[in-house]
């Protein structure tokens, strides 16, 4: 069992922890309203941080939405960090995922197309995170405009991935798990994206409660990576040394386990699976 089971287990306990402590900095310095508050006003006497309790008025400026509660300091700069740790675990995550593919199996369409959607991804997470709603809208919303569609993408093609490689009985229950949560991933998806669209306040509240509930699940999707990185091993980290390519050793370890699967081979295999 490999160490680097851990990598994909911390994205999930950092990012998910971490956010939350974002969220209760933000409602303890009363910059949003609680994710239970379905009751907003068109506007308030008093900004929301001048107001004592115990009841407050909020305005739709005050929606728990992560964004939100990531835009003013102090819990700015905590939001900044979270998001790009975060992305730099994305890379490296999606990185060891594409090698590990290509050393166990081999590259596909689907393994390449999972590694530059997991990078544009990182990318634009980590634009959501440095540049603030209120600061700077224009540019957070085209991260956002990035790394929402593109992580769906992700997990969309790694659950198609992990169908297509699946031999176990282990290997398709975990297939099954990742389609569950990116089918419920893509209903927190749209319905955060249509009811964000919408003038209702209630509506309003009801996306940014999807949109935890969509971030949460992604998250919780590459923690499920630990049951592939659990067999990393020194000829993954040969394939990213390679450029994404077996070396004659990795091709011939993994003939030599496909002959073992199969039986007896013709005298000609290695040489046709070489060329395929």
């Amino acid at each position: 069992m490999s160490l680097w089971m851990i990598l994909p287990v911390s994205l999930p306990v950092l990012s998910i922890t971490g956010i939350w402590v974002v969220y209760a900095m933000a409602l303890y310095n009363q910059h949003v309203c609680p994710v239970d508050n379905w009751l907003y006003n068109q506007s308030c006497e008093e900004k929301l941080h001048l107001q004592s309790g115990p009841s407050f008025c909020c305005t739709l400026d005050n929606v728990p939405l992560i964004s939100k509660c990531g835009t003013l300091p102090p819990e700015s700069c905590f939001f900044s960090l979270i998001c790009s740790t975060g992305s730099f675990m994305v890379v490296v995550i999606v990185l060891l995922r594409y090698a590990h593919v290509i050393e166990k199996h081999q590259n596909c369409v689907l393994n390449t197309a999972s590694l530059s959607t997991g990078w544009i991804c990182a990318a634009g997470l980590m634009m959501v995170g440095n540049f603030q709603v209120d600061n700077a809208k224009v540019l957070h919303y085209v991260g956002a405009g990035i790394a929402f569609p593109t992580s769906m993408l992700f997990v969309c093609l790694q659950s198609a991935l992990t169908y297509r490689l699946a031999k176990t009985q282990e290997e398709y229950y975990l297939a099954h798990l990742r389609l569950c949560m990116t089918l419920l991933a893509f209903v927190g998806l749209v319905l955060s994206g249509v009811f964000f669209c919408q003038e209702s306040f209630v509506l309003q509240h009801a996306s940014a409660i999807f949109e935890w509930v969509f971030c949460v699940i992604i998250m919780l999707f590459y923690g499920t990576f630990a049951f592939e990185f659990a067999s990393i091993s020194g000829n993954t980290m040969a394939v990213l040394a390679r450029g994404g390519s077996l070396g004659p050793a990795g091709r011939e370890l993994k003939l030599e386990t496909l002959v073992g699967m199969g039986g007896q081979s013709h005298p000609h295999q290695p040489e046709t699976m070489s060329i395929m």
